[in-house]
């Protein structure tokens, strides 16, 4: 497998913590005193952080040590972790096929046995798809619910940090230690803080009313559409109740997530500027010709690509015709979800509609790469919770099944994907 790791080290937190005994890999945007936070890409390669991210923080308290800091896509920016400086890292399962992304390098490391668990980020499904690909747990939180200080920001009204983990259970013991506000996050709240969410993994599913976004079911490959099918119907036979639900606005999703997150991207990475932050382009008097030369040199294709298309879609005369229209479809998106919650306790699709690709192939198109997002960027749009837990395999390769739940209802898809385990 190529490597899951940008940097090995082993930093050790207090003794008698809940995670005294685990080694946790972390993904390399979030901030880590004293050792590299590179973002998977050549205008980080060398930063080092004089700080240390809260949930750093809560997971040294917790007594975790922290083995390495995982590959990714750059800035997160990608669903199979190719567009990293450093190089691909390939599925521990398959090594011919991607691990998915952007968290494509903490998925691995918990899948090879690198790493008992891992911290990723999940901006439009970047904790979820590498979970599914790799046959592992991943949670993205309720926007909120975990501190965002110190993660290197993509898009900050829909990223989260969020556990990955090779059992249900273990990544709500995760979620546990690293959920609850923080005072230099003013986005985080208090809902759910003092919650057990390991202790809602109790496979009780007696009673439970799922709702199967068919939307999301229809689009799948139909080897994941089967396999994710079956496990529905052994669920139905142990108690739970289950409801066909449609929504309209999921169809709109993808684009308005792009949108979002890209004009959100055009933003946050102008800071890296060669002068601020990032490497120099050098100086002969025109300073836009030397930043221009930095983001030449620090910004690969994918990430460029989308900065280009965000700023356009912030531009005067394009911001009323795109921004605006993907906030208004992201208003909808949420009110059908509320919508939803009045019939289901949780929502169930398949995590991703496609199997791994092979290295390389998704790459040639970057639109089918993007429509790979379309059963998990929902979920972000609308702020929610959700989990993508191993569902079987399709010619050999996983499946993951993902449940969605009301916000701040993390006790609720963790019940229902232990159930599924």
């Amino acid at each position: 497998m190529s490597d899951a790791f940008i940097t090995r080290t082993e930093i050790d937190g207090d003794a008698d913590g809940p995670l005294d005994d685990q080694r946790i890999a972390v993904k390399d945007n979030i901030s880590t005193d004293g050792t590299r936070t590179t973002c998977g890409s050549a205008m980080l390669a060398e930063y080092v952080p004089p700080y240390d991210a809260t949930v750093i923080e809560r997971l040294k308290r917790a007594g975790a040590t922290i083995v390495g800091k995982t590959n990714m896509d750059e800035f997160g920016m990608g669903t199979t972790t190719e567009s990293s400086h450093f190089g691909p890292t390939t599925n521990p399962i398959d090594e011919e096929r991607v691990p998915g992304g952007s968290s494509g390098g903490s998925a691995a490391a918990v899948a090879a046995g690198e790493a008992d668990l891992a911290l990723g980020t999940d901006t439009g499904g970047s904790v979820r798809c590498p979970a599914a690909f790799c046959g592992v747990v991943g949670i993205k939180p309720t926007y909120g619910l975990v501190s965002r200080y110190g993660l290197v920001a993509y898009a900050n009204s829909l990223e989260q940090v969020g556990p990955l983990a090779p059992t249900v259970e273990k990544a709500a013991e995760l979620l546990d230690v690293i959920a609850g506000p923080d005072e230099r996050d003013a986005t985080t709240r208090s809902e759910g803080a003092d919650t057990n969410y390991a202790s809602a993994a109790d496979c009780d599913i007696d009673g439970t009313t799922i709702g199967v976004l068919t939307d999301l079911v229809d689009g799948a490959d139909e080897r994941v559409a089967a396999v994710f099918e079956e496990r529905i119907a052994e669920l139905e036979e142990r108690g739970a109740e289950i409801r066909e639900i449609e929504l309209d606005s999921l169809a709109h999703a993808v684009r308005a997530y792009y949108v979002i997150a890209m004009s959100e991207a055009s933003s946050n990475l102008a800071r890296f500027d060669g002068v601020r932050y990032g490497i120099s382009g050098g100086f002969d008097g025109d300073w836009n010709d030397a930043f221009a030369r930095a983001r030449e040199a620090g910004f690969g294709s994918e990430v460029k690509r989308r900065v280009l298309l965000g700023t356009y879609a912030l531009s005067a005369g394009y911001h009323d015709k795109y921004y605006e229209k993907a906030q208004d479809t992201r208003a909808w998106i949420k009110q059908e979800f509320d919508a939803a919650f009045e019939q289901a306790d949780v929502l169930a699709s398949p995590t991703m509609p496609v199997l791994p690709p092979k290295l390389g192939e998704s790459l040639e198109e970057p639109l089918q790469h993007y429509l790979m997002d379309a059963n998990t960027v929902p979920v972000n749009l609308a702020d929610l919770p959700a989990i993508s837990v191993p569902a079987g395999t399709a010619d050999g390769l996983p499946v993951g099944a993902q449940f969605v739940g009301p916000a701040f209802g993390e006790r609720a898809v963790i019940r229902a994907a232990s159930a599924l385990e």
